[in-house]
Formats: structure tokens, C-alpha cells, sequence
């Protein structure tokens, strides 16, 4: 049955409703799939046969609701609670973690009769961005295994690329479904911050941090989010409003629409064959008979120092619960209260996580808060103020994820600076809170997938939709 595997979300809505295979049969080929390929990949930490075949049964029993995701196998991000299953933010501090509730995603998910398999690798509380900063495994990219899936949410996209899942739920902070997808070659979408709830969803940072899916195709993507966006009273971000059908409009195409080239998007940095990649893609969309528009947004130059020192300000606070007394790692030898805190946190936490909370907590510290922290929320207005002016002059932007194609593991686990550059065209995005959507767009070095993002004003995940879809069936249009 592992034709199966090969198959759309889609596809697989039709195929599970005219009863040509069964929810069984196809959660049993995706766990043959896990079975011989995640020795290697490493895309999940925890795998649950018994309950995803038990939802299976009962979706071909009948008993499940006849929804579009009714059915079809998913793998969660190990950052958002799962209700008796482990959550461990692939986090030594949280390896024997079983939340009481699951995160309002997964309920959604849930209720819509999904087929959870299991829980994704991750950098450690997705502090990341190639997936070396797990406390459990090194995940692999399955296009080329001696390089990185991305991160944080790189065993997400790596389960989607590898067909050990139809669809991922992951997590972006600063591009963390976006960037894994690019380097995968596979479907992320960022939505507009407050449009998934982040309730359940261990926080990094708060005001940064949204849930989204990651998929094969732009129509399974929009399928996806259709279930998951929603309001959640038990979120204070979350917005109240009506979202409609992604998939309504997906099919009609780009012809009218204007598309922003921003000039710092494409400067010093970005590597050859990913600026001919993103260059080439934005030629299609003229060919589609979209218009393409040269636009400059000056603050985008400051925008990563501004999400770094933003990010680690939120972390340091969020993660400060994590002192070895309620729940999590505790040292085993401790001479007092403070000897207690200090070793649980000092064994618990992983060495990227300990960096940025020091570098939140000297950022916030008395003396340093108007210099860093007041100055980085000062930037993030004026980013918020260049993609207004730039959403006057075109419908959306059209940039690279990341300057280069994913590169060889452990090759820059030494320089914490230049892998945080790697996020320079991702974190804008989510500094202003709007919807960015990542997807295949060429090769570059080594063979490896380029992926572009379009980035669209605040609720406009259709028309990112609608042009995704255009540009991956361009072969099709006429």
C-alpha cells in the first residue's frame, strides 16, 4: 500500500469517501513509512500506533464526523500539548511531560476526526533553526541527509517531505514553518498572528509565535488551515471574526495582481542561485499576467537585531516557570532552594536556550531596557509601517525564505551569528504579525529546493492562497 503515502490530502478526501482504501490501511502505510525511514530522518520523537489506529477504526466505522480531514494521518509539533501523549519541546526539562489538556489546535484537529501519529522533532523549545538543537536526535532533510531540515519546525516539514505524514502542524517565530518548509521543499504557512489559537502551545515568544501547516501541495495547506483558524476565548490574541472558505478562491489566478519586489530582500548575502530562483518565480507571475512592482522597505535592515533581542526578552520571562519544583527536570542534588533552581536549569535546558535566556534576561535587565528592549520594540513599528506603505503600492510581496539552499549538519553550529542571519528575510514577517506562505519554487546548490515566500497584509491567507496555487500549477494554466 505504499502508493498511498503518495497521495494528496486532496486526493485523499475523495479516495476515503468512495471507499477505495480505508483510514486502516492508510495510517498502517504511513507507520511502514515511519518505521523504514525515520531511523534515519528523525522526524518524530514520539510515535502513537495504538491511538491513531484506534481513530482510523472509528473513522471507517462511521464514527467520526464527515469532514474534509476525517481520517488522514497527522504529526504534531512536540510544542503544542497533546492530551496524555508526551510533550517534550524536545527539551531535557520537559522529557516526562503529559499534559492534562491538548493545545486548541489539536482539539480542532480532534474534532474534525484527524489521525494523530505522533509528536515532531524540533530545536529545543524551537529555539533553532536546523533541528541540531534537540535534546533527543538529530533530524535529517530527506532530500539529502547530510544536511538540515531547518528549524525549529524541522522534523514537521521533514515528515511531509519524507511521506511519513500527509500534513504537520507546526510553530513560526521568527520563520520556524516557513524556512523548514523551503529547505524541505515542501508547503508552509505562517498565518496572521491571533488567527490560530496559541492556547496549549508551550510559548517562546509570545508575541510572535503562531501555529500553522506544513503540506505537500498549496490546496492541502488551505485544507488544513480551514480546520485549525478559528477564535479561542481561552486565548487573549486570539481574534474574533469569520475566516470563510481558503480554498474558495484558490483557482483563480493572479492575472491583475501587483507584486512587490523589495530591493533589501535581494542584496548582500543571498546566494546566487536563490535570488535566480525567487527572480525567476517573480517572471512567472508576469507571464500569469500579475505586475510586478520594485518597492523598498528601509527598516527591514533592523528588523533581526530587533526580533532577536524581542524573542529572548519573551523567552527569559516565558521560560522562567521551569524552575524544577512544579513539574519538568529536577537535579537529583541540590544544598538549597536556589542550588536547586540554579542545577535544574543549568542540566535541563540545552545551550541555545540557555544563551537566549541570558541574552532576554541582560536585555530586560535595569539599565539595558531602554537601550535594547524599548529600541527593538521601537523598530518593530517602523516594520509595521513599511509593509503598510509597501501593501499601498502592490496586493503582496513576493521574497526568498532564506538566503541559501539548507546546508551540511553541523556546519554552523560553531557560529551562532551567522545562523541567526539565515533568518534575516523571515522574521519581518512576523514582526509586523502578518501571513507569510512558503513554497518550492526552484533548485539551488546541491540539488536542493529553493523556496519562495508571498507575504500579504493582515487576513489575506486566500489571496496568498490563490497566488501559491497559481505558481505551483503554472504548468497546467492555458
Amino acid at each position: 500500500m505504499s502508493e498511498l503515502i503518495n497521495k494528496t490530502i486532496y486526493e485523499h478526501i475523495e479516495a476515503l469517501r468512495k471507499k477505495e482504501y480505508s483510514s486502516v490501511e492508510l495510517t498502517k502505510a504511513y507507520f511502514d513509512r515511519i518505521n523504514t525511514e525515520d531511523k534515519t530522518i528523525g522526524a518524530f520523537i514520539t510515535i502513537t500506533p495504538e491511538k491513531a489506529l484506534e481513530s482510523a477504526r472509528a473513522f471507517d466505522e462511521g464514527k467520526l464526523p464527515d469532514t474534509p480531514l476525517a481520517g488522514i494521518p497527522c504529526g504534531i509539533k512536540d510544542n503544542m500539548c497533546t492530551k496524555d501523549i508526551k510533550t517534550t519541546c524536545a527539551s531535557k526539562m520537559l522529557g516526562n511531560y503529559v499534559p492534562p489538556y491538548s493545545a486548541h489546535a489539536v482539539e480542532k484537529l480532534e474534532q474534525a476526526g484527524a489521525v494523530i501519529l505522533g509528536k515532531m522533532n524540533m530545536d529545543e523549545f524551537a529555539m533553532g533553526s536546523t533541528t541540531e538543537n534537540s535534546a533527543f536526535k538529530v533530524c535529517r532533510n530527506p532530500v539529502d541527509t547530510d544536511r538540515v531540515p531547518g528549524g525549529s519546525s524541522g522534523g514537521s516539514a521533514a515528515a511531509v517531505a519524507a511521506k511519513e505524514a500527509a500534513y504537520t502542524l507546526g510553530s513560526d517565530t521568527g520563520g520556524s514553518i516557513r524556512q523548514p518548509a523551503s529547505f524541505c521543499g515542501v508547503v508552509g504557512m505562517k498565518p496572521t498572528y491571533g488567527m490560530v489559537s496559541r492556547y496549549g502551545l508551550i510559548a517562546f515568544a509570545s508575541s510572535l509565535d503562531q501555529i500553522g501547516p506544513i503540506t505537500n501541495t498549496v490546496m492541502d495547506n488551505a485544507i488544513v488551515l480551514n480546520v485549525i483558524a478559528g477564535h479561542d476565548k481561552r486565548d487573549a490574541t486570539s481574534i474574533d471574526r469569520t475566516y470563510g472558505d481558503f480554498t474558495a478562491d484558490i483557482k483563480k489566478g493572479v492575472k491583475g495582481m501587483k507584486i512587490g519586489i523589495p530591493e533589501q530582500f535581494l542584496g548582500k548575502g543571498i546566494s546566487p542561485d536563490v535570488k535566480k530562483a525567487v527572480l525567476d518565480a517573480a517572471e512567472e507571475y508576469r507571464m500569469m499576467g500579475a505586475e510586478k512592482v520594485s518597492i523598498s522597505m528601509p527598516s527591514i535592515d533592523y528588523a533581526l537585531s530587533a526580533y532577536y533581542v524581542i524573542s529572548s526578552a519573551e523567552a527569559s520571562s516565558n521560560l522562567a516557570r521551569f524552575d524544577g519544583i512544579r513539574y519538568g527536570y529536577r537535579c537529583a542534588e541540590y544544598s538549597d532552594i536556589e542550588d536547586l533552581y540554579r542545577k535544574s536549569r543549568s542540566e535541563g535546558f540545552g545551550t541555545e536556550v540557555k544563551k537566549r535566556i541570558m541574552l532576554g534576561t541582560f536585555a530586560l535587565s535595569s539599565g539595558y531596557y531602554d537601550a535594547y528592549y524599548k529600541k527593538a520594540l521601537q523598530v518593530r513599528n517602523l516594520v509595521r509601517k513599511d509593509f503598510n506603505e509597501a501593501f499601498g503600492k502592490c496586493d503582496l510581496i513576493i521574497s526568498p525564505v532564506a538566503p541559501t539552499v539548507a546546508y551540511k549538519i553541523g556546519e554552523k553550529v560553531g557560529d551562532s551569528l551567522q545562523m541567526y542571519m539565515g533568518d534575516a528575510y523571515s522574521v519581518p514577517v512576523n514582526i509586523a504579525g502578518i501571513p507569510a506562505l512558503s513554497l518550492p519554487c526552484g533548485t539551488g546548490e546541491g540539488g536542493m529546493p529553493v523556496g519562495m515566500q508571498l507575504i500579504g497584509p493582515a487576513f489575506s491567507e486566500s489571496l496568498l492562497y490563490r497566488a501559491g496555487y497559481a505558481f505551483e500549477n503554472k504548468g497546467k494554466r492555458g
